[in-house]
Formats: C-alpha cells, sequence, structure tokens
C-alpha cells in the first residue's frame, strides 16, 4: 500500500510538473519572435476555450495571417467590445510583450476577480499581438534591421525603398501634417489613405463592427505618453474634456505603481502633429474612448528597451489600460441610467430657474 501511494504521489506530481512545464512555455518578461508569439495564441485558446476564439482578418503585403484573440464569456449574444493592438511599428517590442502580458493578466484576473468577471460578460476583448507582422518579423532578422519601422510592401514606381508607416495609413485627415511622402522616409504616408494591407484589415474589421466598441488602444512605444485624438491640430475631439479626465486618471493609475509620470494630451499638445493615425480613425469613426499609449522609456534605450523592464513596464501600462476600459464599461454598464436621470434632472431645475433651455 505504501508502495502504491508512494507511485500515485510520483505520478501526481508528475502531472502537476507537466501542467507547470506546458504553462510556463512563455516567459512573458522576454521578447519573442512572430513564431512563438503565433504558437502562443494557439495555446491562449487551447488552454481558455470557453473564453478565447482566435479570429483571422486579414493578410500582410507578404500574405502573412493577421489575427487577434477574441476574449470573453461565450453568450452567443453580440456584446460591446475593446480593441487593443500592438506592434503596428516594427521596432516597438515592448508593444507585443504588452499585448502577451494583458492578454495573460485579464484571463488570470477572470478566475479571481468579480469586476473582470461581469466585464467579460458585458464585453469582448479583441487583442491583436503584433499587427505589422511583416515589418516585426524583418525587425528580428540582424542587428541592421532591428530599427525597422514600417511594413514591408515595396514603394510606388520609380522608388526602390521598402515600407509604409502604417501609423500614417489610415483614413483620418490623411496626408496632410507630419507625414511624408517621400518612400524611403520613416513617416511616408503610402500612396493614398488605407493604400496598405494592414490598415485595410483593421478598418474593415473595427469598421464593421464600430457601434461595439467602446474603446480602441493601440500600444507603442516610446516616450511614456496617452495620446488622445486629434494629430491634426485644426480639429477636436468631440468628448476631448471627458478624454483628457479619463486619461489623466489613466497616467495616475500609471504612476502609483512604479513611480513613473505619463504625459496626456493631444499629439500636437505634448509630442508632435500627424495625421492618418489609427487612434484618430477610430475616434472618427465613433468609438468614443480612443488612445494612443506610448510605453518606456525616455530616451535613454528607446526601442531597445532592455527586457529586464518589460515587467514594470507592462504593470504600470496594464494599470493605466485597465482604468480607461473600466471606466468605459461603468459608464455604459452602470452609469448611463443614473446619468441620464441627472442630466434630465439638472435640465428640470435649470429650465425652473432661468425659464429657457439651458440646451
Amino acid at each position: 500500500m505504501l508502495n502504491f501511494v508512494g507511485l500515485s504521489l510520483v505520478a501526481l506530481l508528475s502531472m502537476i510538473g507537466a501542467a507547470t512545464v506546458e504553462r510556463a512555455d512563455c516567459d512573458y518578461y522576454k521578447y519573442h519572435p512572430m513564431s512563438e508569439i503565433s504558437k502562443w495564441m494557439v495555446q491562449m485558446e487551447k488552454e481558455n476555450p470557453d473564453l478565447v476564439t482566435i479570429m483571422d482578418y486579414g493578410k500582410t503585403y507578404e500574405k502573412k495571417t493577421i489575427s487577434l484573440l477574441k476574449i470573453g464569456v461565450k453568450s452567443g449574444e453580440r456584446k460591446k467590445a475593446v480593441w487593443m493592438d500592438c506592434g503596428i511599428h516594427a521596432r516597438e517590442w515592448i508593444a507585443p510583450a504588452f499585448c502577451q502580458y494583458f492578454v495573460r493578466q485579464i484571463l488570470d484576473a477572470y478566475k479571481t476577480d468579480p469586476k473582470m468577471e461581469e466585464m467579460m460578460k458585458n464585453m469582448d476583448f479583441y487583442v491583436t499581438p503584433v499587427l505589422n507582422i511583416d515589418g516585426y518579423t524583418f525587425s528580428w532578422t540582424n542587428d541592421s534591421t532591428r530599427l525597422w519601422r514600417k511594413n514591408r510592401s515595396p514603394g510606388p514606381k520609380g522608388c526602390d525603398c521598402y515600407g509604409t508607416d502604417l501609423n500614417r495609413n489610415f483614413d483620418a485627415y490623411w496626408g496632410t501634417i507630419g507625414v511624408s511622402f517621400d518612400c524611403c522616409q520613416q513617416t511616408y504616408c503610402g500612396t493614398g489613405p488605407t493604400s496598405e494591407p494592414e490598415a485595410q484589415a483593421v478598418t474593415y474589421f473595427v469598421g464593421t463592427r464600430k457601434e461595439d466598441f467602446l474603446c480602441f488602444l493601440t500600444i507603442h512605444s516610446y516616450g511614456q505618453l496617452l495620446l488622445l485624438p486629434y494629430g491634426n491640430p485644426n480639429y477636436t475631439a468631440p468628448n476631448y474634456k471627458e478624454l483628457m479626465e479619463v486619461g489623466l486618471a489613466a497616467a495616475d493609475a500609471i504612476r502609483k505603481v512604479h513611480g513613473k509620470n505619463y504625459t496626456v494630451g493631444t499629439s500636437p499638445d505634448v509630442l508632435y502633429p500627424n495625421a492618418g493615425s489609427s487612434r484618430d480613425w477610430s475616434r472618427k469613426q465613433g468609438i468614443p474612448f480612443t488612445y494612443t499609449f506610448e510605453l518606456r522609456d525616455n530616451g535613454t534605450y528607446g526601442f531597445k528597451l532592455p527586457e529586464d523592464q518589460i515587467k514594470p513596464t507592462c504593470e504600470e501600462a496594464y494599470s493605466g489600460a485597465l482604468h480607461i476600459i473600466t471606466y468605459a464599461h461603468d459608464k455604459t454598464f452602470s452609469g448611463a441610467i443614473a446619468t441620464a436621470a441627472a442630466t434630465l434632472w439638472m435640465l428640470v431645475l435649470a429650465v425652473g430657474v432661468t425659464g429657457t433651455n439651458q440646451m
């Protein structure tokens, strides 16, 4: 009997060890090439079949499949949604690392946090770990390609250079400011709005579901910024004040984790003007809360952020992103009725006091 118990214990420990090894396949505090990220996506779906579905929604110029993880309770009903993409700029390796971290955190939180459980019942999270797959793969080739930014489509006739800046290619004041029409430059905006297949994929997927999305978060580096629309200084988002308030609160949440300061504002106010960003495009589609996260650092390491900073960077950014997402969720599902009632009551009071319409 003792032998049987001993053997059973050994078998149990072996199973636990195997499970641990299987779960530990992904080191969330290292940078991973595209092949490993793709395997990780399959693993996430396999380990969380009730919550995670891989969805293919486009092809890159080099015909690689663009995929996302759809995460949420599978109710069979149409739900509100949150968008997050990472790796639109190839050299910003911390961004895909954050997307992986974010997915793991919300899946773990679902098991223990009633708030996350509630949000996953009400919303789906659509997370693209790497949008610019061609460029990201190219940036892993060797040291000389490490800082590649654009996608890998060839330039127009007469140009020997490759790549379009995907974050200048969206149909949002395209080509008006902060871009280059020289196909050899880093900010080359393409031959026209949404000329690139990667931008087309996002435009179609999000655009055909735009009424569902509450948040559009696109993750970049570097600079420690939270950017809100618009990049063209001649235009202001209709909910600019609320975007600033939510952004400042998110920056405060970020600062409380490791003391890092994130600056909040439009790109022209805190960085530089630009046009054709996915953030601006999504706000123009009517998605209320659209932000660009520029993660660590402030230039010491730049795009080559050391791996020992992945963990703190992801921890603080997660706190900021979660604040924005929770605010958008609660406004939609908890505060909508109360807000409407309060607004109506204020209007009644205003009419009663002044006898005029305050609208």
